[in-house]
């Protein structure tokens, strides 16, 4: 993938408490990397912060970086918690994919982080 826009954070403002933020992207696409055909979906982030919050503008142009981008559901889901979790280090956060049916098939594809205690 080319480079990817740069995420922007902010600073927690309850960092003393746990507590959830679920982020849905409904409008999701990407493309098959064996087909050439687009690929439709929906991408929810349920993450814990820890000292940073993601900024919502920056993570929609992340999202869409991925637009035209020739990757499998697994790959893609994957590298989001790993871009995700890499920038803003939260407790906890769970990356799940939903794609339209293909075929007669929907595929949801499930990445979790932890931090390790």
């Amino acid at each position: 993938m080319g480079k990817k826009p740069e995420l922007e954070l902010f600073e927690n403002p309850r960092p003393g408490r746990d507590y959830s933020i679920t982020i849905r992207c409904p409008e999701f696409t990407s493309v098959c990397p064996k087909t050439g055909q687009p690929d439709f979906g929906e991408v929810i982030i349920e993450y814990c912060p820890d000292k940073l919050c993601i900024e919502l503008k920056g993570l929609k142009l992340y999202m869409q970086s991925y637009r035209n981008e020739g990757i499998f559901y697994e790959a893609l889901t994957n590298d989001i918690l790993d871009d995700l979790s890499g920038a803003c280090k939260p407790r906890r956060m769970k990356v799940t994919s939903r794609f339209t049916p293909r075929g007669g098939i929907t595929t949801d594809v499930v990445a979790e982080y932890k931090t390790e205690k």
